[in-house]
């Protein structure tokens, strides 16, 4: 096999963590991804791979192996695309991951528009609230929203994201309306837990130019944001939410926005990629192109 293939199939192994998963992402035989990490390994004198019955991990050896392998896999790249990248359509598969909610309501429907403009791109779309992890997975990107803690990872920053403080017509019909955060102790809320973590979230507001925070009684929490807003329609509280997620309900009159001078900070939304030079092209254009259309929607 040529060497440049052992090198891309061994980073997908070490990126998976898993060689099930990184033939599956290679549309490859497990057999041949094995006996490829075999020869690489004859090829080099060294064990690269802790292998267990539950993970696959580099040695000591193989993770400098593999710090080696990208910048020789990107220079390979960059010197194969040096004369064609300007007239050539970018091509391959795209595996991506994107929140629920913004994947179903703004990125899905305009996914037809993308693959349009570039007809040898196709893409695996995850669609999930769960931190996926990025390199196990096999991922090319994922965009994430709210803080981050993946220091192994290339940020960039792509936009914002508007909250808004929400609650159904029967809610405030029965417990009236909070005008300020000095009412809150009177009310209730639908707390929602972290789906990663299991942390409730506090009860966020900026005033003053700061941003304060304060637990809310509630007799629900949620992990989804599909229960979050079910459970709020359905009375249960008030709930701070993405706006763009409850824009509809809003205008349909199912939800009445509350408190809106006391809105929470945007959350800022983020496209996570592996840290390696030669980041693919079909990836960068859709960077770009996910960066405009979140820039489409003012909600968002």
């Amino acid at each position: 096999m040529d060497r440049i293939d052992l090198f891309r199939i061994f980073s997908r192994v070490v990126e998976c963590a898993s060689f099930t998963r990184a033939a599956d992402t290679l549309g490859m035989p497990r057999s041949s991804v094995s006996a490829a990490v075999q020869e690489l390994e004859g090829r080099v004198g060294a064990r690269l791979l802790h292998r267990t019955t539950r993970k696959v991990a580099p040695t000591q050896d193989g993770a400098a192996f593999y710090e080696r392998c990208q910048r020789v896999i990107a220079d390979v790249e960059d010197t194969e695309n040096l004369f064609r990248q300007a007239s050539s359509q970018p091509s391959g598969r795209l595996r991506i991951d994107v929140p629920g909610r913004i994947g179903r309501l703004v990125i899905a429907p305009a996914l037809a528009e993308f693959l349009d403009l570039y007809p040898q791109i196709d893409i695996d779309l995850g669609v999930t609230d769960r931190a996926v992890n990025l390199m196990e997975d096999g991922m090319d990107c994922v965009l994430r929203v709210g803080p981050l803690s993946d220091s192994a990872l290339v940020a960039r920053p792509i936009g914002t994201l508007a909250l808004t403080n929400v609650a159904s017509p029967a809610y405030l019909a029965r417990h009236g309306t909070p005008l300020a955060p000095g009412d809150l102790g009177q009310h209730w809320a639908v707390n929602y837990a972290s789906p990663s973590s299991g942390r409730v979230e506090a009860w966020e507001w900026v005033e003053d130019g700061a941003l304060r925070t304060a637990p809310l009684r509630g007799r629900v929490t949620v992990n989804s944001a599909e229960a979050y807003i079910a459970c709020c329609l359905a009375g249960l509280g008030l709930i701070q939410i993405p706006a763009y997620d409850v824009r509809g309900y809003i205008d349909a009159g199912d939800l009445v926005e509350v408190m809106p001078d006391y809105r929470a900070e945007p959350m800022p939304m983020t496209l996570l990629y592996p840290h390696r030079q030669g980041l693919p092209r079909r990836v960068q254009i859709f960077a770009a192109w996910l960066e405009d259309l979140l820039k489409r929607h003012p909600e968002v």
